[in-house]
């Protein structure tokens, strides 16, 4: 939408002649009131500002000789004022609010500086308290970056130390500050409050463990715009701080499928922990091949094998230090993306000789911290828990009067961590710990059960002696005894169906083994 300013917004260049600075980050604010005073502007401040500005050898007057009343609570009232905000609000263009600040004996300020106690940082420490949160939760700050930014027709707004810069370099320029940097610095200090606010907001949410807000509100800062979206006619960014979880320290800038694509990868391999040497192949958020190996070569040797088409062009990703004899595997065919917690130096002069090739360092694991998600849909969103939950072995309860043997139970949970990643309908086969035929995403959880089985027959792969694993309840009996026609001994499903009875009996008349989780995972 495209919205033409009001007739009455003045779009002139901006003089400043007197600026207000209270921040509390002190990152380049002595360089930025050395260039303002250079124009001569006059500053106002606050307590630490006011020091640091004094400390600097530059003239500086207390907000109190503006009010007339001393800072009091502790800092907590000090710019909560008329003489503050009128000179702030004031439209300087409209004659009758110029007479009324005479009246008043109100000079106008046309530049604001300020930045926000730092709530965020704060309440990250798990020792904070809910006391000393609320101590961080700035009033005097936010109010005045709100009228400054409301009042951008005749106010410039600085929020951030990165603004500081540019903002600089155009007054020493041009001696003013045009209506677009004002238009754009006031957009840029809503948005910064609206995240403040959102971060205070969440965090209360979480103390009084809020499982559903009244009002969903995320608030992110833009971490860098994409080339295009899913496809090429689409705009597209990412948002939040990935800098945490990765490093893709060589390749190309990443993608928005990529982005996807790796968020995918990232929350399997963290099912393995970092107990047993493990590999995934992903190929459009779901994997093509997994398995666990001896070794990280054989791991993914055995991946690989599941189905040797889809990994042209995919992500693989292990949860071990990758050794050279592994990326020499992974080498033979075009990988666009390869993550890894660490690299050897030999591997590294191996694969780093692809230069559009992605290499990427996990910095940490995906969290099952990151309680909740959200998608976007028609109207608004939709907001939920991750699925972080895996039934361990000891809650699950074997249905069948055949007990797994050990190296069933070993596959059966293993493929019930592969499974949890597939879409639904999802029916996935296993045997000596890796994936050997995987149907996925189908309107028929027996489809599903036919594509896992003619893959693994089109890549040479014997089901015989396997274990076979559903997102979800078989809702009758065919699809398992399907999965016994074609060699699977042993079952992994949530139970939970009106026929449970029938597929047990079913699985009892076949000498399987059958155990229940008690939870499904969907994944649509």
């Amino acid at each position: 939408m495209s919205i033409k300013p009001l007739a009455e917004l003045p779009e002139n260049p901006l003089r400043i002649k007197r600026a207000l600075l209270s921040v509390s980050d002190k990152t380049g604010i002595s360089e930025l009131a050395t260039t303002l005073h250079n124009q001569g502007v006059e500053l106002i401040s606050t307590g630490g500002t006011a020091k640091v500005l004094r400390d600097a050898g530059l003239p500086v007057k207390d907000v109190s000789e503006l009010t007339h009343f001393q800072e009091c609570l502790d800092g907590r009232v000090k710019t909560l004022h008329p003489a503050v905000h009128a000179g702030i609000l004031a439209r300087t263009s409209y004659e009758p609010d110029q007479k009324e600040l005479e009246k008043l004996e109100i000079a106008p300020i046309e530049l604001v500086v300020v930045n926000l106690y730092p709530f965020q940082n704060t309440v990250a420490d798990p020792d904070c308290t809910l006391a000393k949160a609320t101590e961080f939760i700035d009033i005097g700050g936010p109010t005045m970056v709100r009228a400054a930014a409301k009042n951008f027709a005749h106010v410039c707004i600085l929020t951030s130390p990165d603004q500081y810069a540019s903002f600089g370099g155009e007054l020493e320029e041009k001696s003013a500050i045009s209506y677009e940097t004002r238009f754009d610095l006031s957009r840029k200090a809503f948005m910064h409050t609206a995240a403040y606010d959102t971060a205070i907001a969440n965090y209360l949410n979480q103390v009084d463990e809020v499982t559903v807000p009244e009002n969903f509100q995320v608030s992110l800062p833009l971490s860098s715009s994409l080339r295009y979206g899913e496809n090429p006619h689409q705009n597209a960014a990412v948002y939040g701080d990935q800098t945490k979880y990765i490093d893709c320290f060589h390749g190309k800038q990443l993608s928005y499928n990529n982005y996807i694509d790796i968020d995918s990868a990232l929350r399997i391999i963290a099912e393995f922990g970092n107990d047993d040497p493990s590999c995934v192949i992903i190929k459009h958020t779901i994997p093509s091949g997994a398995a666990i190996g001896w070794t990280l070569e054989e791991a993914y040797n055995k991946a690989f094998s599941t189905d040797t088409s889809s990994p042209f062009g995919g992500i693989v990703i292990v949860n071990k230090k990758l050794d050279l004899n592994t990326a020499e595997a992974i080498n033979k065919i075009f990988t666009e993306i390869i993550i890894a917690p660490d690299f050897d130096d030999d591997t590294l002069n191996l694969l780093t000789k692809k230069a559009n090739r992605r290499l990427i360092k996990i910095l940490q694991p995906v969290s099952k911290e990151n309680r909740w998600q959200f998608r976007s849909i028609f109207g608004g969103a939709l907001y939920q828990e991750n699925d972080n939950y895996l039934t361990p072995q000891s809650e699950m309860k074997v249905a069948t009067k055949r007990q797994p043997t050990q190296q069933e139970w070993d596959d059966l949970l293993f493929a019930w961590k592969i499974v949890k990643h597939v879409k639904s309908n999802a029916i996935l086969f296993a045997g000596n710990q890796m994936t050997l035929g995987i149907g996925s995403g189908q309107t028929s959880r027996v489809d599903s059960s036919e594509i896992a089985v003619a893959r693994a027959g089109k890549y040479g792969l014997s089901l015989k002696n396997s274990v076979v694993a559903s997102d979800a309840y078989f809702p009758f009996p065919d699809g398992l005894l399907a999965a016994n026609e074609a060699g699977a001994t042993a079952a992994i499903q949530p139970g939970g169906s009106i026929r449970d009875e029938m597929v047990i009996e079913a699985a009892d008349k076949c000498g399987m083994a059958m155990v229940f989780t008690s939870h499904r995972h969907f994944r649509h």
